[in-house]
């Protein structure tokens, strides 16, 4: 048995805040849906009043989500959306009708869940964690607007994580690779093993593009569950894609026909890829009802990603992504070389402890001039040092700088990045923050304040 972290209700989101935090974090796994399934049945089952788009995959969750809530609510439904981690405000992970939870809405939605939190405390061997105690807000938030209609973003795997109590309509399994390689595993195939399990009876599984025994593992597993599958590159696929100001232009062929030339304000073949994922994921969840050109190609110029590959500052230009394992950092890449003609790059990166951060820093490596070690606040960051050390190795001395404080590393790689300008009119020197969500969010928190 173990005692609840709070007894009372919080009247303030620092409050919230406290709660939630003094629970097992995130990164602390007991692989058991016993706690969140107990949890949800005191809340009466919240996520079975709608129905859900679940989504796994190693990248690109939060991009695809967001787009398939834009379809959605474009289609007039209201919409509940789930994802995680949050950038800058714990708020965002619970949207409903594209609105983040405002601070005073975070408050009720935990003060709802928080007197059933105890007894799930003192019924079970461990506590809820925060994963799980932030899903079952989430789900008991979405019933009471109601919705139509919830986008859900697992939290890392699939069949044990927190929002698996839900069962599907639609389950996405966006591109599988190695990530969380302590908890999931160092290959892809076993990864997927655990992905796998959000594909329920019944389902539509929408199956991005996938490595060949990942594909067949996927397959597998929706024949053992009488799920009905589609994928990218049978049923689906991006017809073609032309880099443009602002964005890119793309030609989507999805289950219900072909949509050409459609705007979407994001960069990179990776983002044209989740695009078409989210298209054939919106379709499934119709059924026949096919989706007018003008709603698709309106919905799409709407989309917005925070913190992927968002421009948030000129003179120069300063970039935030928040790749944060070696697949998330090459598709970072590919697009920076596919969509911006920076010269020099100069990166700043921080990085948790627990990722692959050699792995990280040698995709990078072709593409930045130069690399500022850093760390953001939390104690799961490597520090700066450490970084530095293995950056060294691969990059040079001369190409590595050890700033711990991120709005200094900012400040150097800015002046970087200025003294090395060539001044050409075709190009010009930039910056990129990434290495993580939480080095991303410090950065844009801090940049917008002072921008």
């Amino acid at each position: 048995m173990s005692e609840s972290p709070v007894a009372r209700p919080a009247e303030t989101v620092e409050e919230v805040e406290d709660a939630l935090l003094s629970r097992w974090p995130e990164t602390r796994l007991e692989p058991s849906l016993d706690r969140i399934r107990a949890f949800t049945e005191l809340l009466g089952d919240p996520q079975r009043s709608y129905p859900v788009i679940h989504l796994t995959g190693t990248n690109g969750k939060t991009s695809t989500s967001r787009m398939i809530d834009t379809l959605l609510r474009a289609a007039e439904l209201r919409t509940g959306r789930f994802t995680s981690p949050h950038v800058e405000r714990m708020g965002e992970r619970i949207c409903i009708d594209g609105q983040p939870l405002t601070d005073e809405e975070l408050v009720r939605a935990f003060n709802d869940v928080a007197p059933y939190t105890h007894l799930v405390d003192e019924s079970e061997a461990h506590p809820l964690s925060f994963f799980e105690t932030i899903v079952g807000m989430a789900y008991a938030a979405f019933a009471d607007a109601p919705v139509d209609v919830a986008v859900v973003e697992v939290g890392m795997g699939g069949s044990w994580d927190a929002t698996n109590v839900a069962d599907a309509a639609v389950a996405v399994v966006l591109p599988v690779a190695v990530d969380h390689a302590a908890y999931l595993g160092d290959r892809p195939i076993q990864i997927a093993v655990e992905k796998a399990g959000i594909i329920k009876p019944g389902a539509t599984a929408v199956i991005a593009r996938q490595q060949p025994d990942v594909e067949e593992l996927l397959l597998a597993r929706a024949a053992e569950v009488g799920a009905s599958v589609v994928r990218e590159g049978v049923d689906f696929e991006v017809s073609s894609r032309t880099p443009a100001v602002g964005g890119q232009v793309v030609s989507l062929r999805s289950l219900r026909g072909t949509y050409d030339d459609l705007f979407l304000p994001l960069h990179g073949a990776h983002q044209a890829q989740n695009a078409v994922v989210a298209l054939a994921a919106v379709e499934a969840f119709a059924g026949d009802r096919p989706l007018d050109d003008e709603l698709v190609a309106g919905a799409f110029a709407q989309v917005t990603s925070p913190g992927r590959l968002e421009v948030v500052r000129r003179s120069p230009t300063i970039v935030l992504d928040a790749a944060h394992n070696p697949h998330g950092a090459a598709a970072t890449a590919a697009a920076l070389e596919d969509s911006f003609a920076f010269d020099p790059l100069v990166g700043v990166l921080g990085v948790m402890a627990d990722k692959d951060h050699e792995g990280l820093l040698a995709a990078f490596e072709p593409h930045l001039s130069h690399v500022v070690c850093t760390q953001n606040s939390t104690h799961r960051a490597l520090p700066a040092e450490q970084l530095g050390a293995v950056a060294r190795e691969i990059y040079g001395d001369d190409r590595v700088s050890v700033v711990p404080r991120l709005a200094d590393a900012i400040d150097v790689a800015t002046g970087l990045a200025e003294a090395a300008d060539t001044g050409s009119s075709l190009s010009s020197g930039a910056v990129l923050v990434t290495g993580s969500v939480v080095t991303v969010g410090e950065a844009r928190t801090m940049l917008r304040r002072t921008s």
